[in-house]
């Protein structure tokens, strides 16, 4: 009997345009990189679930941006902006509700930003709004407090930075605030990106330098005064060749920034900042989905960032998938929802931390919830769990497979789901794909449970295998085996 060989299991995603040569699908799973000696260096571990925690409606509800101010949750949903508020309990959990506090208008995603008294609510083109900390103080248009607001043309997307609110424009100027006052502006306080003669889309704060992101690159500034002039001076020489192609995929994390983009006369692709460059991280296949969507389907595109036990990830929303990035080893995974008894898009909107948890806007409705990595649902609904591997060959010769192992946490059952199960189906064509054949996990203290399919059939040039999970235990893949036994030509 042929002794098992290991295979691939924690490649990411893949989908190339050929299935043939890869349809690596990884959908609620995540490859780890074990970093010291283990039993398999490269590992799958389940993406975190979500917890109901309050809701500020079910219709017309949506999230539409949120963001923390002094550890306290700001939710922008549907057409108002929302306080989430923390109850506390003696002897009991904590329970969250929420406060409206000001009515925001439009559908689409909003800008914010915050000094730390006033968080800033700008509605791209249309109206910005504040609210002040501690009082009852909401500010639903500025420009009707400072006419100034619009003398440089109409703002669409805001930062803070060195005691200013900053803004970017429609005319290709930017904008900023009195100093610690969003509410004052002066008409002569702007300036221009003129190193490369694009539109500009959006700014973001990095290091405390302004990178101004235009169609075809950005230019960078920082905060230099001298005398009574304007205070933000451009960076000589420090100039990205990649524009940003959808201003709310801008996002900050991990030390860098990340978002999609493009140079002149090239297609998108998701770049991130490394030292005074950027950096294509996506591979192909998403370059393939990318450059599939329309201009505006690829400038609705969003992004979110968050962390747990030392792993990164940022996520990028496209329409009807989610890609998801990790930067501890860069490698791509795909989030989905179960909604309405069908897979979509990670129904996630905004993320934000307060109150010791990590919440979550919803973008289909009112809900709020908090991103648990110990809960195997999403709102009590399955979390569905799917992984193909990469096409296995044997150098064109067929072959057969007595038997194949995945090695799994076993045990994992507990009183709810007395008996998890996994289930493994193939394919040699990257095409078309068997029934399935089910294993056990096993159920509560089987911690020797052995995941083993014999007798798998010939394949003829290659074969690829899928394994869903969809029972709410704990998801964890440790390494694949398999005794392979070729044949001839």
């Amino acid at each position: 009997m042929p002794e098992p060989i290991a295979l691939p299991i924690a490649n990411g995603y893949y989908m190339s345009d050929s299935p043939v040569i890869s349809a690596q699908q990884c959908i609620n799973w995540y490859p780890n990189i074990v970093s010291i000696p283990a039993l398999s260096q490269e590992t799958l571990f389940g993406t975190a679930g979500a917890i109901l925690r309050t809701t500020t409606g079910i219709l017309n509800q949506q999230n539409r941006g949120a963001l923390s101010m002094r550890g306290i949750a700001y939710f922008v949903n549907g057409d108002a902006l929302y306080r989430l508020n923390r109850v506390v309990n003696i002897g009991l959990p904590d329970t969250f509700t929420t406060t409206s506090l000001g009515a925001i208008e439009g559908t689409g995603r909003v800008s914010m930003a915050t000094n730390g008294t006033q968080l800033f609510i700008m509605v791209p083109g249309g109206k910005g709004s504040i609210w002040v900390e501690g009082t009852t103080t909401f500010t639903p248009d500025i420009n009707a407090v400072d006419s100034d607001f619009t003398a440089n043309g109409n703002p669409q997307y805001v930062v803070f930075v060195d005691g200013y609110f900053l803004l970017t424009t429609d005319t290709r100027k930017f904008i900023i605030s009195a100093l610690n006052d969003g509410l004052a502006y002066n008409a002569l306080d702007f300036g221009t990106a003129e190193a490369d003669p694009d539109d500009i889309v959006a700014p973001i704060v990095y290091k405390n330098q302004v990178f101004i992101m235009g169609t075809d690159g950005a230019e960078v500034f920082q905060n230099q005064p001298a005398g009574a002039g304007f205070p933000f001076q451009r960076i000589e020489g420090f100039i990205l060749d990649k524009g940003l192609s959808s201003p709310f995929s801008l996002i900050l994390g991990d030390n860098t920034f990340r978002y999609v983009g493009s140079g002149k006369n090239e297609a998108p692709s998701i770049y991130e900042l490394q030292g005074n460059k950027v950096v294509k991280i996506s591979n192909t296949a998403i370059d393939s989905v990318l450059q599939d969507l329309t201009d505006t389907e690829v400038s609705n595109i969003f992004a979110g960032h968050y962390g747990f036990n030392g792993q990164y990830f940022t996520h990028f929303t496209l329409p009807g998938e989610v890609f998801e990035y990790n930067s501890i080893s860069q490698r791509w995974h795909q989030r989905r929802s179960s909604i309405g008894g069908a897979l979509d898009a990670w129904r996630a909107s905004s993320l934000v931390t307060a109150y010791g948890k990590l919440w979550i806007g919803d973008r289909i409705d009112g809900r709020i919830g908090e991103l648990n990595e110990d809960t195997y649902t999403e709102y009590g609904d399955t979390i569905y769990r799917q992984v193909d591997t990469m096409p296995f060959a044997a150098n064109g010769n067929s072959f057969s497979v007595s038997s194949m192992e995945l090695t799994v946490e076993s045990g994992v059952g507990d009183f709810t789901t007395t008996n998890p199960l996994m289930r493994m189906s193939r394919s040699i064509d990257s095409k078309t794909i068997t029934d399935e054949l089910t294993k056990s996990m096993g159920k509560i203290g089987e911690y020797s449970k052995r995941l083993i399919w014999k007798r798998l059939g010939r394949a003829k040039r290659f074969e690829m295998f899928r394994f869903i999970m969809t029972d709410p235990v704990k998801p964890v893949i440790i390494k694949l085996q398999a005794r392979i036994r070729a044949g001839t030509r």
